[in-house]
């Protein structure tokens, strides 16, 4: 005997609207949401579960599809405040009360809402708690990070009035000095101490003056401002015309600066030549300054795949691990600011603590990039310090002219 359908009514209405209710949702709500791929195989599977709910009068069945749809919000999701889940349930409700008076009885309709409502209320219930958990998880990982950004905006404002306070009351104080003094001399016709005088002045000027250029720089790289005149160079002349910058203050504090001749220093590449230079320098001028007096600086380098690769190399107080990536940030000081040398270049000398961040702006300009090496900080042993510096070995330009300057000078090669 052919076995009996046990199927209760419910049941059997459920298949029977099964088609038309995939094929009705499908349709609309696909329009205009940009549903992914594969929606038609998660409302078949949707409605599996139902009906599973519906069997075993056990809601709990619809959570595995409920919560991977919660979790598919995607980030513009959440940050534009969508509900797309909740929504989606809600219209699947109203197309299911269509499609039942479209297809059943007015008995078999109102049975059959009456089973899979509260099946579809439990549904909007845990659809909503996911999707206002992870809302408010996501609205907290942003406020963590708009709370490190104030953060670090507020340490890097009061590093700045205390660098600005030591750096520019030393020179101001200088002029000020000076001046008294000429004033005093005006008056005197023995003013044989005037040359001196003016002399003194005009270092503490020169020294704010670079404090403030390197000011106007630092904007100009973080508002991405800085402009890049390209033109052919090579490496080892800006090496070069740096050593000949140098050479009095090395001479002073008795420092050796080795510069060897490396694979790519000789080849030409397009850079702006003024602001490679004063990267460079300003690697060198930090080696200078944590180097002590007696101490080594040695320049090499090497070609690296669409690079050529400076090496900087001192033997120097070294920089401690978590201080590697804090040289390279705004005004950022190692140690405290009121305990550093005034002189610019002598061990330990002072400084607003922008060279180094100007040197990766500029580097990051040109499509390169500068880190640091350094087996740690002591200032007994002098572990050293190593940077490497990536110059993008570039050989073309949009300049029709400059290309064709570049082409003689390597013909002459």
């Amino acid at each position: 005997m052919p076995a009996k359908n046990t199927a209760t009514p419910i049941q059997k209405a459920l298949t029977k609207i099964r088609p038309s209710w995939i094929a009705r949702v499908g349709q609309e709500l696909a329009r205009g949401m940009e549903v992914r791929a594969g929606f038609e195989e998660q409302l078949d599977r949707f409605f599996s579960l139902l009906e599973q709910s519906v069997t075993t009068g056990d809601p709990a069945w619809m959570d595995p599809i409920l919560l991977d749809w919660a979790k598919s919000s995607t980030e513009t999701d959440l940050e534009e405040g969508l509900y797309h889940v909740s929504f989606l349930i809600n219209r699947m409700i109203a197309l299911t009360i269509q499609v039942s008076r479209e297809s059943l009885t007015k008995q078999q309709a109102i049975d059959l809402l009456a089973s899979v409502i509260p099946i579809y209320t439990y549904g909007l219930e845990v659809v909503a708690r996911y999707e206002m958990e992870t809302r408010v998880a996501h609205i907290s990982s942003e406020m963590e990070k708009v709370q490190k950004r104030m953060e670090q905006v507020d340490k890097s404002k009061s590093a700045f009035i205390s660098v600005a306070a030591h750096e520019l009351k030393t020179p101001i104080t200088l002029i000020e000095g000076y001046a008294s003094m000429m004033d005093d001399l005006a008056h005197d016709k023995n003013n044989g101490h005037l040359e001196s005088l003016l002399v003194g002045m005009n270092t503490g000027i020169e020294r704010l003056r670079t404090i403030v250029d390197d000011m106007i720089d630092v904007s100009l790289i973080d508002n991405q401002l800085l402009t890049l005149n390209f033109q052919p160079i090579q490496i080892a002349h800006t090496i070069s015309a740096i050593q000949m910058e140098v050479a009095s203050i090395l001479a002073n504090r008795k420092l050796t600066m080795d510069i060897t001749e490396f694979d790519g220093s000789k080849q030409w590449i397009y850079a702006d030549s003024t602001r490679l230079m004063q990267a460079i320098q300003n690697v060198i001028s930090n080696a200078i300054k944590y180097t002590p007096d007696g101490g080594k600086i040695t320049i090499d380098g090497r070609t690296l795949p669409g690079f050529i690769e400076v090496i900087v190399a001192d033997n120097g107080i070294g920089i401690s691990a978590e201080n590697q990536a804090v040289i390279f940030e705004k005004f950022g000081q190692l140690g405290r600011v009121e305990l550093h040398s005034s002189g610019k270049t002598k061990f330990k000398g002072g400084g607003p603590g922008l060279g180094l961040p100007i040197a990766r702006g500029i580097l990051e300009a040109h499509g390169g990039s500068i880190w640091v090496e350094s087996p740690g900080y002591d200032e007994i042993r002098c572990p050293g310090s190593t940077f490497h510096i990536l110059v993008p070995a570039r050989t073309d330009t949009p300049d029709g002219e400059m290309k064709k300057l570049f082409d003689t000078l390597e013909r002459k090669k």
